[in-house]
């Protein structure tokens, strides 16, 4: 029987705004039989380790996984060169029969589970210091390093079954020794939910800035997670319960300006419930994996403050004329950064060059002004945060959980426009909802797509769906090879 293969790559430590987060070794980054359980003040290593690889490449800001996430959305184009990633145009127009062998969608498929093995690693580490743990306030922190481990695990598990749907749970990591059978979409949401219950019982009721070391998970970012997973699946009770929790917990508001918070000023923000820092830490550079640059203008700013990026993930020209049809100013300055323009701080935009101009827009939302960046550092998006789960999708989950159950989703629906300067409406309906998600969300993880499979408006809106066979990307044909049951 053929053993299945993963790739396992060292930690690095985690980017912290908190004094004394960066000077701690990851645990995983030792070997095994160098750690000494006893010394249980180190307890917190492998969950530091844990946040490290969440941050990297190989964690959650993997530039290809990111395009395939997003692509086949109709908010967004390719963007870059015609020919650059051209695998991308296949997964656009739903030809997966030519994306079996993509090496990032096969590098999606194992940075994400070795992601979860590094959390089963972790979570067996956290188990051996537990039974050297005496007091009562040990244990329970135990149980709180373990919950903020297997959020982020579940997490992967998130991305996992909405690239896959039909996928392998591995929760020992003997487990990968032998042929694993697949497990249905249905059991990886069950399994979510079960997790989610175990980290919302036992994380901290604040807001990620409101803890210690700030930015680590607590009790509302599982319930966030908790909502995104059931809108999935259509289970409104659920979205409609945890979406409430988060809301009545008076602990998160919007960022009051929008263009703003996808800079500097929003990171940390109370409307982040999960975000990834990165940044100068002391003397050494916090990097995501080319996340920023993956969507910055390939011609570039005038100067030198700041650097090119690829180009690639562009609003699409549907997103820009519903932004121009809606009357939307705020949303649109933020979200197209357009070539040639000047921003509000006085970076200039070189001009177009292409002639089928596929650098004409770019999106704005991963721009950060040069007046924010360190000194020296010109990397495109330098010191920026990635935001994974936001308190504007959360209020969009609740007002649509409400019009589902027959309910009046007004005040959350125009809390999200009222910031946007757009006008209050009343009696919000489901279609209304959609569209402000389409505007609010644009170009962030895909999330357009995600939700016209969820309404199942999917088919009929993205060229070359078809309902029953697009939902979910082929399994990569290297992990077919290793695995007769993935099929």
């Amino acid at each position: 029987m053929k053993r299945y293969k993963y790739i396992f790559l060292s930690a690095v430590l985690l980017f912290s705004s908190c004094d004394g987060f960066l000077d701690k070794e990851p645990e995983n980054s030792r070997p095994v039989s160098s750690i000494d359980y006893t010394i249980t003040k180190n307890m917190d290593q492998p969950v530091i380790g844990i946040y490290a690889r969440a941050r990297t490449g190989d964690g959650f800001s993997f530039w290809g996984r990111f395009g395939l996430m997003s692509i086949r959305g109709d908010d967004v184009e390719k963007g870059s060169t015609p020919s650059d990633q051209g695998e991308l145009n296949y997964a656009k127009s739903f030809e997966y029969n030519q994306l079996g062998g993509y090496w990032a969608l096969n590098g999606s498929w194992t940075g994400l589970y070795n992601m979860v093995l590094q959390c089963n690693s972790a979570l067996i580490d956290l188990a051996s210091y537990n039974e050297h743990v005496t007091s009562d306030a040990d244990k329970r922190l135990n149980l709180q390093y373990q919950a903020e481990v297997r959020f982020i695990r579940a997490f992967a598990y998130f991305h996992i079954v909405r690239f896959w749907g039909d996928i392998l749970l591995v929760t020992d990591n003997e487990q990968v020794f032998k042929a694993m059978e697949v497990t249905s979409r249905e059991d990886i949401y069950n399994f979510i939910n079960a997790e989610m219950d175990f980290c919302a019982n036992n994380l901290p009721a604040l807001r990620p800035n409101e803890m210690p070391m700030k930015g680590r998970v607590t009790k509302y970012t599982a319930l966030g997670l908790k909502a995104k997973a059931n809108a999935d699946i259509n289970d409104w009770d659920a979205v409609l319960n945890a979406t409430n929790e988060i809301i009545e917990s008076n602990k998160f508001e919007l960022y009051p300006d929008f263009y703003d918070y996808f800079k500097k000023p929003g990171c940390l923000s109370d409307e982040n419930l999960f975000e990834l820092q990165y940044g100068l830490a002391g003397v050494t550079d916090i990097e995501s994996d080319a996340w920023f640059e993956y969507q910055g203008p390939r011609q570039g700013f005038e100067g030198t403050k700041i650097g090119t990026g690829w180009g690639f993930m562009v609003p699409s020209k549907s997103l820009e004329k519903l932004f121009n049809d809606r009357g939307e100013t705020v949303r649109k300055e933020t979200t197209f950064l357009y070539a040639g323009s000047t921003t509000r701080e006085g970076d200039i935009m070189k001009p177009s060059v292409a002639a089928d101009g596929h650098d004409r827009v770019f999106n704005g939302k991963n721009y950060i002004p040069s007046t924010q960046m360190p000194v020296g550092k010109t990397k495109y998006g330098y010191g920026n945060h990635i935001r994974m789960i936001r308190y504007a999708d959360i209020l969009l989950l609740n007002a649509e959980a409400k019009v589902h159950k027959g309910q009046n989703g007004d005040i959350p629906f125009n809390l999200v426009r009222t910031r946007a300067e757009m006008s209050t409406l009343t009696n919000v309906t489901l279609d209304q909802i959609l569209e402000e998600r389409q505007v609010e969300l644009a170009c962030e993880w895909g999330e357009r797509y995600f939700d016209l499979i969820r309404t199942g408006k999917a088919e009929g809106t993205l060229p070359g769906f078809k309902a029953g066979k697009s939902e979910f990307y082929p399994i990569p044909q290297a992990q077919k090879d290793l695995n007769p049951n993935l099929k």
